[in-house]
């Protein structure tokens, strides 16, 4: 099962009032394990970055300015996603600026049904307890100390680990596999059994053998072992 746990930073709340997205950070899991493949693009909005915004994200109009648009990369952020399943803290307020950026560059747009949203699953599991990204940090002891600034790369990855504590702790496979998976391969193609190269010897004695035979041979024919040989 391929995911990918993302995350954007925006120049305000609403793309029907103009707001742009002006990065994306996005982070693979196979089987809920990091693969070490990650998504980051600066994006230029096209509009200037309200002061409010920048204090917030620390990326200002200089910055921004020689970054390229969204129809620029909008193949590139496709192609990394793909078919996985998202994994957004607030997925309706992404997918909603995703889906709008989509639509404007005339790409595809992402289906609802593709996004798991980890603020949903936080409430569902602590309902009443505080459910941002920075409080499910200190409920579970995960080290956000370099997010002084929002970005789209580093929320995605305290994301990611965040998300493997919500769904039963960081290794949901208790720790069976010790290196990361290839996304490229499904699982069916990652291990498979195959048959022994020699049997295994048997570890019954001759006599045991010899006192189950004569034991079966003590309930004539008609018992269920004497017609299975």
């Amino acid at each position: 099962m391929r995911e990918i746990v993302l995350d954007t930073e925006t120049t305000g709340f609403e793309p029907s009032e103009g707001h742009r997205i002006v990065e994306i950070g996005a982070v693979e899991l196979w089987q809920h394990v990091p693969t070490g493949r990650t998504y980051h693009q600066y994006i230029n909005p096209e509009r200037d970055m309200p002061n409010e915004a920048f204090e917030v994200h620390g990326l200002g109009n200089d910055f921004l300015r020689d970054k390229p648009i969204f129809s620029d990369i909008a193949d590139a952020f496709l192609e990394f996603v793909a078919d996985g399943t998202l994994v957004i803290h607030n997925a309706a307020f992404d997918m909603k600026f995703l889906n709008a950026e989509l639509s404007w560059a005339r790409k595809p747009t992402l289906p609802d049904s593709r996004a798991l949203d980890t603020l949903a699953i936080a409430r569902r599991k602590f309902p009443g307890s505080p459910a941002s990204l920075d409080a499910l940090c200190r409920r579970f002891g995960v080290d956000n100390s370099a997010r002084e600034k929002h970005g789209a790369l580093l929320d995605s990855e305290i994301l990611a680990e965040v998300y493997l504590e919500l769904i039963g702790g960081r290794q949901p496979d208790f720790a069976l596999s010790t290196q990361p998976v290839d996304s490229s391969v499904g699982a069916s193609e990652t291990w498979r059994a195959y048959p022994r190269p020699a049997p295994l010897p048997g570890r019954l004695s001759d006599e045991e053998a010899a006192a189950h035979e004569d034991f079966v041979n003590e309930l004539g024919e008609a018992a269920l072992w004497a017609r299975l040989t």
